[in-house]
């Protein structure tokens, strides 16, 4: 039987991981959802790429300022948290148990059970630990995010009015294992981004904590040993851009492997039908061959601007949730 203090620090990470990935999620949907009708969209996603291609029935969307506005004239303000409700059931299972897969490898790893002493893990093992923290949350959230891309990019007239609707319809067409269409592509995803994401985010608080170091005497180690939330932040920030940055091709492909069938308005353009790509790596030249290297990388600016925050945020959260709860716990 597990000792209380590995059953409280388990609680603490589970639920600091499920907070802070709801606050995030909540904050960056507006910028999901943009981000989402590009990498769905099978036209181009800029005016400069309709002319280079040679291309001349219109796109839906072209940049991310029309887009918004369209979204907004056309569906809302609701609009732009469309499908958050899966996101957050998807989002806050999916950090609560990436956290605390997370620290319970690090530890092992570690042999401490104390978060300042896992800084001190080699980057190979910090990009290991994010890597296998991200596949666990991944398969046990992955419906709710294949739901989610659902809502979100299916635009108005709305094919499913909601949450359930929408499970019931895949189900009835494309069985049980439609909930989890895309999940190939997404755990090859998931492995290098996890991976960056934790990864980088302690070298960056490696770094930062040297940095600190060096500008304060030896006798003020309360004072760089503990990274202001601003520098927690900008740790954050920079490693979900490094990693959205490196793995946004496997996202768009996941995201064409979600939607596959669905039948929206024609008016968004092109649909993904109901087997157009047989496995990853036939997406993946189909992509190249009809939309080039840029249908790769349709959504990149709104992903990147989403992922940044979203990183920041999570992290933030998560640092000061689960200091607070840990407080908490140990005076019980």
């Amino acid at each position: 039987m597990e000792e209380p203090s590995q059953l409280k620090r388990a609680l603490i990470d589970a639920s600091a991981g499920a907070i802070s990935g709801a606050i995030s999620r909540s904050v960056t949907s507006p910028l999901d959802v943009i981000k989402i009708r590009f990498q769905v969209q099978l036209e181009p996603t800029t005016s400069w790429a309709m002319l280079h291609k040679n291309i001349y029935r219109p796109s839906k969307y072209t940049g991310m300022s029309q887009a918004a506005k369209d979204i907004f004239r056309e569906e809302g303000l609701p609009g732009f948290w469309r499908g958050n409700v899966p996101a957050l059931l998807m989002v806050m299972p999916y950090t609560s148990i990436q956290f605390t897969v997370l620290h319970k490898f690090k530890t092992y790893m570690s042999g401490s059970s104390k978060a300042e002493d896992h800084i001190h893990l080699s980057p190979y093992l910090s990009y290991i630990s994010g890597a296998i923290a991200g596949c666990a949350a991944t398969v046990g959230s992955y419906p709710f995010d294949l739901v989610r891309t659902i809502l979100a990019s299916q635009g108005e007239p709305k094919v499913y009015p909601n949450m359930r609707s929408a499970i019931v319809g895949i189900m009835n067409r494309r069985g049980l294992r439609g909930l989890y269409a895309g999940l190939s592509p997404t755990l090859v995803e998931i492995i290098p981004y996890a991976g960056l994401q934790f990864g980088t985010y302690d070298t960056f608080k490696r770094w930062t904590t040297a940095w600190n170091q060096s500008r304060y005497a030896e006798g003020h180690a309360s004072i760089y040993d503990s990274l202001s939330s601003f520098q927690l932040f900008i740790c954050g920030l920079a490693a979900g851009t490094c990693a959205k940055a490196v793995c946004h091709p496997l996202d768009v492909i996941k995201k064409r492997f979600q939607v596959e069938g669905l039948q929206r308005d024609m008016r968004y353009g092109a649909r993904v039908e109901q087997g157009a790509y047989k496995n990853m790596y036939d997406a993946l030249v189909r992509i190249l061959q009809v939309e080039g290297w840029g249908g790769l990388y349709k959504g990149i600016v709104p992903s990147i601007v989403k992922a940044a925050p979203a990183g920041a945020v999570t992290f933030v959260a998560y640092e000061y949730t689960s200091e607070w709860l840990e407080s908490v716990l140990t005076e019980t």
